[in-house]
């Protein structure tokens, strides 16, 4: 069998090796093969005799790049978004389609705490006094939620679309057996009302709830001048034009990007009005990418009717610093010493700033440093600091 796999797909030799080798799908004369390639180039001609095609977002699926293969029996994409897949081709040709939903969400939701740590540390904010609205409620708005609820941060969310499956659930359910999601949703006029937007949402062209230039010139008009604007979902969500022709206007909103309408050609001229600028790694993390991976490897294991033999704690290594001690009450400023000992985002906006022109923005994809979420430190608490805060931000409890 011959499996093609995306070359930043972490862990992907050691999950897939053996499968490669499987008698299932090669023909006479024929050896499994395990084959990387660079996703944003990937052609038909490179994967014409592929019969497992595992990609990233950037990749496009579709008939331009499997028409010349007749083998093809499992596609993957070891992300959550689904908008660079051709479903529909794919159910015609019968070929078995998983992604990793959730994979990285507690990576973006990460990423967003820190982003609020450096701004708030920056501008003198106290967290627990702003409000955040989150658009879009789906697994990466879910883990940002639980993390803002661990720190008290008062927050909303937007979600047309779990809102109304919310009602139907709620009218259909007679008996008590349906679990139920029973959050308070808001309008979007709400969430972006709130002194922090953070959006998480996919890229959905036309239909009742599209998302592409969801936050438009007329949206970006209506924004206050303290506001903080967060963008860690996909690029078109924002009109990258008009938010820069808002910022030469002199609006005072803070931007953090994370994402980019257009990528890899991100509008340079935005960068310098952007308080933290990076290369769509906002859930790049180690273990948010090798998950991915893992529900991969375990979807392809469930299609070869075999069991797992691998997860992803086989494979991770320990982290640089796995223990901290804390022993002093939990507050903001040990907070942002905290998150940013795991994670400091501005590491990721020097980089990018630096070397965008240079690398270009996938190689900076592709050559990201290795990070850490919070779950690889055990953060061990004295009778003094009673808070377990840090716990309930994902730190690993001893």
């Amino acid at each position: 069998m011959k499996i093609y796999f995306d070359e930043n797909m972490p862990f992907a030799k050691e999950f897939f090796s053996e499968l490669c080798h499987l008698n299932t799908g090669i023909k006479d004369g024929e050896s499994g093969e395990l084959i990387p390639f660079s996703g944003r180039t990937l052609t038909a001609e490179q994967v014409a005799d592929a019969d497992v095609l595992l990609v990233r977002s950037i990749t496009q699926v579709n008939e331009q790049l499997l028409h010349l293969n007749d083998n093809i029996s499992f596609v993957g994409s070891a992300t959550i978004g689904t908008d660079h897949i051709d479903l529909g081709y794919l159910a015609k040709r019968n070929i078995t389609f998983h992604s990793a939903p959730g994979c990285n969400a507690i990576s973006v939701a990460e990423y967003v705490l820190s982003a609020l740590v450096v701004l708030a540390e920056r501008y003198l904010l106290t967290l627990t006094s702003l409000t955040v609205g989150i658009v879009g409620g789906g697994n990466t708005g879910t883990r940002l939620s639980e993390k803002l609820t661990a720190l008290g941060i008062e927050h909303k969310i937007c979600d047309p679309l779990l809102e109304r499956k919310q009602r139907e659930i709620k009218q259909a359910q007679a008996n008590g057996h349906i679990p139920i999601d029973n959050r308070v949703y808001v309008s979007l006029e709400d969430a972006l009302a709130c002194d922090v937007i953070s959006l998480h949402v996919p890229k959905i062209v036309g239909g009742e709830y599209p998302t592409d230039k969801l936050i438009n010139a007329d949206k970006l008009a209506k924004l206050r001048e303290d506001q903080i604007l967060v963008s860690a979902c996909r690029g078109d969500v924002i009109d990258n034009d008009a938010l820069l022709a808002l910022k030469v206007a002199g609006h005072g909103v803070k931007i953090v990007l994370d994402v980019w309408q257009g990528e890899p050609d991100v509008l340079e001229a935005l960068i310098p009005f952007t308080e933290i600028a990076t290369a769509h790694i906002a859930g790049y993390s180690l273990e948010g990418k090798a998950r991915g991976s893992e529900m991969l490897y375990q979807a392809l294991c469930q299609q070869l009717a075999i069991a797992p033999k691998y997860q992803l704690a086989n494979f991770l290594p320990s982290a640089s610093i796995p223990v901290i001690d804390i022993n002093q009450t939990f507050d903001q400023i040990l907070l942002n010493q905290l998150v940013k000992m795991v994670y400091d985002v501005r590491r990721d906006d020097a980089i990018f700033r630096q070397q965008l022109s240079v690398q270009g923005f996938d190689s900076l994809r592709k050559n990201y440093p290795v990070r850490r979420e919070f779950s690889a430190v055990t953060v061990n608490l004295s009778s003094t600091a009673y808070s377990d805060v840090p716990h309930r931000l994902g730190f690993t409890k001893n």
